[in-house]
C-alpha cells in the first residue's frame, strides 16, 4: 500500500512559479514510477508529467515541456513538480499517482493522492 499527500497548490500570477510535492507512505515506495496529472472544471484528467522509480527517465507531456520538471527524493518519500513560467490554460486540481511502470494512462496508476488546486491569474 502507498499514501499519497500533495502539498504546494496555490494562486500565482502568468509568468510566475510554483513547486508542488508529493509525499508517500509506505515502505516499496522507491519501486514505484510517480506522475503527475492534472483536470480542470469540465475536462478529463490529463497526464503532465511521469518520472521511473531511479529518477533516470522523465517524460512531460508537451503543454508542459520546458516549463515543468518532476524529481523525485526515495530517501524522503517525495516527488516534486516545479511549475515555472505559468499560463492560465495551467489552472487545475493536480494528482500525484504511482503506478508499477512509466505510463501516461491514468488508468494504469494503481495509487492516487486527493489533489491540490492550483490557480494561474491573467
Amino acid at each position: 500500500q502507498v499514501q499519497l499527500e500533495e502539498s504546494g497548490g496555490g494562486l500565482v500570477q502568468a509568468g510566475g512559479s510554483l513547486r508542488l510535492s508529493c509525499a508517500a507512505s509506505g515502505r516499496t515506495f522507491s519501486s514505484y514510477a510517480m506522475g503527475w496529472f492534472r483536470q480542470a472544471p469540465g475536462k478529463e484528467r490529463e497526464f503532465v508529467v511521469f518520472i521511473s522509480w531511479n529518477g533516470d527517465r522523465t517524460y512531460n507531456a508537451d503543454s508542459v515541456k520546458g516549463r515543468f520538471t518532476i524529481s523525485r527524493d526515495n530517501l524522503k518519500n517525495t516527488v516534486y513538480l516545479q511549475m515555472s513560467r505559468l499560463k492560465p490554460e495551467d489552472t487545475a486540481v493536480y494528482y500525484c499517482a504511482a503506478s508499477k511502470y512509466t505510463t501516461t494512462d491514468p488508468n494504469n496508476y494503481d495509487y492516487w493522492g486527493q489533489g491540490t488546486q492550483v490557480t494561474v491569474s491573467s
